[in-house]
């Protein structure tokens, strides 16, 4: 039997209803947070890339926060519907989880409320993102092909890396890496590899023939070697000089 009253439930009852009306007529009357329109319907744009790009973040936040405010009114409704099946099955006003009776102060402010205080869910995060932010991500957009292990071609990071590499506003502490030598390594990823695959094949020299085997002592050998990657047979160990 509930530790509520019939007047509670029904006054409850009556609670999620006009609550459910409510988001009910608010979905119809802004058709869900305007998102069944495009970004460019309002914008007026044809293209993502606008003259002023700000003009279009401004217009990206808004987006997002609707669909922010879409999501949770969604949930809200969910959950209203859930607690009015709950009372037509009569085991409404108590835990879920647990089976301990929820007090009615609580309902009274949570009407939703399917649990206890002790087994309230933790909040899922939400992935429902805006379409126009994919120009964004990765880094540099769709131009960015770093993460793709089929594509090698000259993308959209290695255009901002020849550019940067002029100069930008960033110090050594802003920079990506914590091991900056000199202002000409403060571009992204400026220790990439360039040229070839591992970083001995910068530094180990042949002739024509792949013989005679030589090594440039180079800032790539040296990091190479104080990384503790080095072969220790990689160069013959210089002779030893005999004592007298």
């Amino acid at each position: 039997m509930s530790h509520l009253s019939e007047e509670q439930i029904h006054s409850l009852y009556v609670q999620l209803l006009e609550e459910k009306v409510s988001l009910e007529k608010h979905f119809a009357r802004n058709d869900h947070y305007g998102l069944g329109n495009a970004l460019a319907d309002t914008t007026g744009d044809l293209s993502a890339y606008d003259n002023h790009p700000g003009d279009t973040a401004t217009e990206l936040y808004e987006r997002e926060k609707d669909i922010s405010l879409n999501e949770h009114a969604e949930q809200q409704l969910e959950q209203i519907n859930e607690a009015l099946a709950a009372i037509d099955r009569g085991d409404y006003g108590t835990c879920v989880y647990c089976g301990v009776p929820i007090p009615f102060e609580r309902l009274q402010t949570i009407p939703t409320a399917l649990t206890c205080i002790q087994h309230v869910p933790d909040p899922e995060q939400s992935f429902r993102r805006p379409v126009e932010e994919q120009v964004l991500y990765p880094p540099f957009g769709r131009t960015s092909f770093d993460e793709r292990n089929d594509e090698t071609e000259f993308d959209g990071e290695d255009a901002w890396q020849i550019v940067e590499r002029w100069g930008n506003s960033d110090s050594p502490a802003m920079a990506e890496s914590n091991q900056v030598e000199n202002y000409d390594d403060m571009y992204i990823e400026s220790d990439e590899l360039e040229g070839y695959v591992e970083p001995f094949e910068s530094f180990v020299a042949t002739d024509l023939y792949g013989e005679h085997v030589t090594i440039v002592r180079s800032r790539a050998y040296r990091n190479y070697m104080d990384s503790g990657e080095g072969d220790p047979f990689l160069e013959k160990e210089p002779a030893a000089e005999l004592e007298d």
